[in-house]
């Protein structure tokens, strides 16, 4: 299914877990819980509660936790402020700092990723009735000039002001390049903007970004800005990055701005400006590339939440102790080594992330946070925790992932230097050298092709001889799961039951696939087995290709020999869910997550979760609907396979172009697909689902495949098998060439369409034939014949030809390439006019006359015919290689016509296939041209 972005090479991008956290509202009960669900239709309601009115952009309370649950990422799920009218002032709204004294958070809810409170606009709000009141006028003026500003480009044409700009909020990044609408805004409505509250931008388009950094400085009532990468995607599915390098010093005249979201984005440094801001309170500066923090960070006095998730930081500057005010610190998924005796004077501190780092101990100093409820340290090196932590009872720790006990690990030992000064020894074979002899000394093989075999010394007691050879990938020696894709002809090492006293590795060349991973899998007689994979290139001295770089390797230390083969798949994130729950945050895409509450198993499960990444110009394609968006593919599996005791939450991004404020509630769809029968079925109307500014959230207690769409067709379930079928087959053309020496020479391949043309092109100096067939479908794995027809018969016995047909089996990463030799069939004498067909499946029999000539109508074997001609043997038993000999071209006469059906027959001798388009273009029919064909169709 991600077959058009196979070919590229480039590495994937890797984003960590997002961390958890948790900020109380001032003004609410324990009991009351704020959830955004837009709505666009009144009489559609989701699980949790009524839908209000989208325009005007309202969010529904609802009772019933402790806790304000968003389950965005945490860079995302911080855009939006709290507001309080308590701390109002003159009309002009304020934001409301985190609860110091908050209430401990429940076990329940330990793994969920929470929010700060969304602002309401419900009607009972005071600030909100003197607020609308204080923007009436701006508001008529908005309606006014949306009706005559025209904000194309950058923004599509059918966007009107009103839908970007709400009183004093400005949402720019829900359309790419849409940040250079700030610039345009400005010169018409400047005073508007003056009083902008909250502004969203998107730092995919640099011109657009910097011409929006221009404007900032005027906007001195901001609260809120974010200006945030990978909110869009490009055509194969990666997001776009954020191009954000610095902000201009004018910056720190937003001396109003509470909450700032700079995330993914190309900061290499803490930009100076920020130090300035007086009431800063929110800082989001997640999967940037900030190796250092400046030593006078503690000017941010007012900072109560910190992220710099997904950074390169060494270390904290010391400074970090003087963030008096800080709540919640995360600095996981960085290269930490070790945490400032300084971090125990936050004394406010109650959630501090550390995951994903390199620390090896934990300061003393730590036990001074008091107030600290939450320490998230798991995927360290620590092997003590000290004790002082244990004198804060109200503390949660996560310490997953840590060598806890184990004695610290000793330093590497010098390399022992040997007596002898020599190496491995090497050894390269050629493509008819399938055994070779190792001694104890070890060796190093090179096979043709790129694969190599490193036994170590010491592997063996005595010399022995071993042998290699490639095997055909048929059926017998391939085993490939749903979504998989063969990367190498099966490699066989014998003797089978020989076992070395170390461990033997066995590398097996690839293609790299982008996206996903490669692993090596084992067959040894019985059934197949997935081993650890290491991937690196193969020796310098040693490549596929004279003079090419070195193969690309997936590797693997085997104890005995059997069967290997390299294999790719979509990436698998593990976990494993006990009793106290889990969260599973996925590798390939960090918005999809999984949430394990308390009690959801009474056993240890282990937990799979497989994202496949779908390109939506083939959806759109397929399903013919160009409005039709998908989410990426969930794949889900656990062992052992029985139900949860409670709901599982399931995060999943929206599909791409849609959000929770645009969304049209009855055109979005959840899918549940059923492996075993390959069928899927609409289950919105069973599950809990509501959506989010970006993410959709729904409950299962079982685990399938999930897939969201958001379409406006009926009969989804029937347009979402058909869509995902074809999905999963390739667009292949075949190829039928003789070589020019010697036309008895047929080379038959079966390729990709993309990779169609630079193979032709490579092969036309030694090759020549008809043009590729048409496009045809093909699974991958699947099986198909070549039968030679109409006087041509293969020339020798091959074990994989029945009845003078070849047994292909299709994968898309190899060359399906085979060469034979054809001869005349019995009786044919003199040049011979015959074809090469292709089926499917099992070997036809009793061929109809019609395969002498291209089908019409339903052939469900038949896959494409192409021609083929022998030239005429001499006496010699040589084939007379004269050229054709055409008459010369008549184009005709005004008198008698150009389009004669003479002069068309003429012309189509040496124009070949494209006779039609010609005859087409210059007026002929279809039916006419059908005619002439059958009439002539021994020399067409």
């Amino acid at each position: 299914m991600e077959r058009n972005r196979e070919e590229g090479s480039a590495a994937d991008e890797e984003d960590g877990d997002q961390a958890v956290s948790w900020v109380m509202m001032r003004d609410q009960s324990e009991d009351e819980e704020l959830e955004v669900t837009p709505a666009c239709n009144p009489s559609k309601t989701t699980s949790k509660g009524g839908v209000p009115d989208p325009s005007a952009d309202t969010l529904a309370l609802r009772p019933g936790s402790s806790l304000m649950h968003q389950d965005e990422e945490k860079s995302e799920w911080m855009s939006e402020p709290t507001i309080s009218s308590g701390e109002m002032s003159g009309g002009q709204a304020g934001l409301l700092e985190p609860e110091r004294d908050a209430p401990s958070v429940s076990p329940s809810s330990f793994m969920d990723t929470s929010a700060p409170s969304l602002p309401s606009t419900s009607s009972s709000s005071p600030f909100f009735s003197n607020h609308h009141k204080n923007v009436f006028s701006s508001s008529s003026s908005s309606s006014f000039s949306s009706s005559v500003l025209c904000l194309t480009p950058p923004l599509p044409p059918s966007v009107e002001l009103s839908a970007v700009l709400t009183d004093t909020k400005l949402t720019l990044d829900v359309y790419q390049g849409g940040a250079g609408a700030l610039m345009l805004l400005w010169g018409s409505i400047p005073g508007q903007l003056r009083g902008l509250h909250y502004l969203r931008l998107g730092s995919e388009d640099k011109p657009g970004l910097d011409d929006a950094l221009n404007v900032l400085h005027n906007l001195t009532e901001l609260r809120s800005l974010a200006i945030r990468g990978h909110c869009f995607y490009d055509a194969q599915g990666d997001p776009l990055p954020g191009l954000l390098t610095t902000l201009p010093t004018s910056v720190s005249s937003l001396s109003n701005l509470v909450h700032l979201d700079l995330s993914f984005n190309q900061l290499c440094s803490l930009p100076s400006c920020l130090l300035s801001l007086p009431v800063l309170s929110s800082l989001l500066l997640c999967h940037n590339h900030l190796s250092a923090l400046p030593p006078d960070i503690g000017q941010l006095s007012s900072l109560t939440y910190l992220s710099l998730l997904g950074n390169e930081l060494v270390s904290l500057p010391p400074g970090v102790g003087q963030l008096k005010a800080l709540q919640t610190l995360d600095v996981s998924h960085n290269l930490l080594h070790h945490l400032p005796d300084e971090i125990g004077s936050l004394e406010e501190l109650v959630t501090l992330e550390l995951s994903h780092n390199k620390l090896k101990q934990l300061p003393e100093s730590m036990g001074s946070l008091f107030s600290l409820r939450e320490l998230v340290i798991y995927s360290n090196d620590l092997r003590l925790i000290p004790h002082c932590l244990n004198q804060l009872p109200l503390l949660k720790i996560d310490v997953r992932d840590n060598p806890l006990g184990r004695p610290p690990t000793p330093p590497p030992l010098p390399p022992t230097p040997d007596p002898t000064g020599t190496k491995v020894p090497e050894l390269h074979l050629g493509f008819n050298q399938h055994s070779f002899c190792v001694s104890p000394a070890g060796c190093h093989v090179f096979l043709p092709g790129g694969a190599e075999l490193l036994f170590p010394p010491g592997c063996l007691l005595r010399s022995r001889r071993l042998d290699w050879v490639e095997k055909r990938p048929d059926r017998k020696w391939v085993w490939l799961e749903e979504h998989e894709i063969l990367l190498s002809r099966p490699l066989e090492l014998r003797p089978h039951g020989i076992k070395f006293l170390k461990p033997v590795e066995v590398c097996v060349p690839y293609h790299r696939t982008k996206r996903r991973e490669v692993v090596v899998r084992r067959f040894d007689g019985q059934s197949w087995s997935t081993l650890p994979t290491n991937l690196r290139r193969g020796s310098e001295n040693h490549s596929s290709h004279p003079g090419g770089r070195p193969a690309k390797l997936a590797c693997c230390s085997v104890s005995q020999f059997s069967w290997f083969m390299a294999v790719s798949r979509p990436v698998k994130d593990s976990c494993s869910v006990t009793p106290a729950g889990a969260l599973l945050v996925s590798s390939s895409d960090p918005g999809i997550k999984l949430h394990f509450p308390p009690d959801s198993t009474v056993q240890n499960r282990i937990i799979t979760l497989q994202v496949l990444q779908v390109s939506l110009p083939e959806v759109q394609a397929l399903c013919g609907d160009a409005q039709a968006r998908v989410s990426p593919l969930l794949c889900l599996s656990q062992n052992p396979n029985m139900h949860f005791l409670q709901p599982i939450k399931v995060q999943i991004p929206l599909p791409s172009g849609v959000t929770g404020h645009t969304i049209d509630i009855s055109c979005l769809h959840l899918l549940h697909g059923d492996p075993t029968a390959q069928s899927w079925t609409d289950i919105t109307s069973q599950v809990s689902l509501y959506v989010t500014h970006l993410y959709a959230v729904f409950y299962i207690t079982h685990f399938s495949w999930y897939w969201l769409w958001y379409t406006t067709q009926r009969c989804v379930s029937g347009v979402v098998r058909k869509v995902y079928q074809k999905l999963k087959q390739f667009k292949v053309q075949f190829l039928v060439l003789q070589r020019k020496t010697d036309p008895s020479q047929v080379l038959l391949q079966c390729l990709p369409a993309n990779k169609v043309e630079g193979r032709v092109q490579s092969l036309s100096e030694q090759y020549d034939g008809p043009q590729p067939s048409d496009l045809c479908d093909l699974l991958e794995g699947e099986q198909f014949f070549a039968g030679f027809e109409r006087g041509l018969d293969i020339s020798t016995d091959r074990p994989d030809c029945v009845g003078g047909r070849l047994c292909f089996m299709f994968y898309s990463s190899l060359k399906n390439l085979k060469e034979v030799y054809i001869c005349p069939a019995q009786g044919q004498k003199g040049p011979v006019r015959g074809q090469v067909s292709f089926y499917r499946g099992e070997v036809p029999s009793n061929l109809p006359e019609e395969v002498t000539r291209k089908r019409k109508g339903h052939d469900s074997q038949w896959l494409a015919t192409l021609p083929l001609r022998l030239p005429a043997l001499n006496s010699d038993n040589s084939y007379i290689m004269e050229e054709v000999q055409h008459p010369p071209l008549n184009l005709g006469d005004p008198e008698s016509g150009y389009l004669t059906e003479a002069n068309l027959l003429s012309i189509s001798l040496q124009i070949g296939h494209d006779w039609r388009a010609i005859g087409i273009n210059l007026g002929l029919s279809y039916q006419e041209l059908d005619r002439i064909q059958y009439k002539y169709r021994q020399s067409l």
